[in-house]
C-alpha cells in the first residue's frame, strides 16, 4: 500500500498539494489498515488525512538542502529501469 509514497522533498516544480494530500491519505490507509474506511469511522479518517496533509506540507516548507533540485522525468526514468532490472531477475 505505501509503495505508491514518493519522495517529495526537493524537486522542480515543487510537489503540488494534490500529491501531498495522496501520500498523506496512502499513510493513514497504511496505518488504520483499511483504504476505505466505514462510516462511522470516516470523520476520523477525514480528520487524520487532514492532519498529516498539514503535517507533510509544513515539514516540506521547512525542510532545507543544499542539493540541486531533482527533475521527475529523470526519477522516474530511474525508477523505471530499478523495476525492469527486478522484475527481469523474476523469471
Amino acid at each position: 500500500m505505501c509503495r505508491s509514497i514518493r519522495t517529495l522533498h526537493n524537486f522542480d516544480p515543487p510537489a503540488t498539494d494534490d500529491e501531498v494530500r495522496a501520500a498523506a491519505l496512502q499513510f493513514v490507509r497504511k496505518l488504520s489498515g483499511t483504504t476505505h474506511p466505514s462510516k462511522a469511522n470516516a470523520e476520523a479518517f477525514d480528520r487524520a488525512v487532514a492532519a498529516v496533509t498539514d503535517a507533510a506540507q509544513t515539514l516540506l516548507a521547512s525542510l532545507q538542502t543544499s542539493a540541486p533540485p531533482r527533475d521527475r522525468d529523470v526519477e522516474a526514468e530511474k525508477a523505471r529501469a530499478r523495476s525492469r532490472e527486478r522484475f527481469a531477475r523474476v523469471g
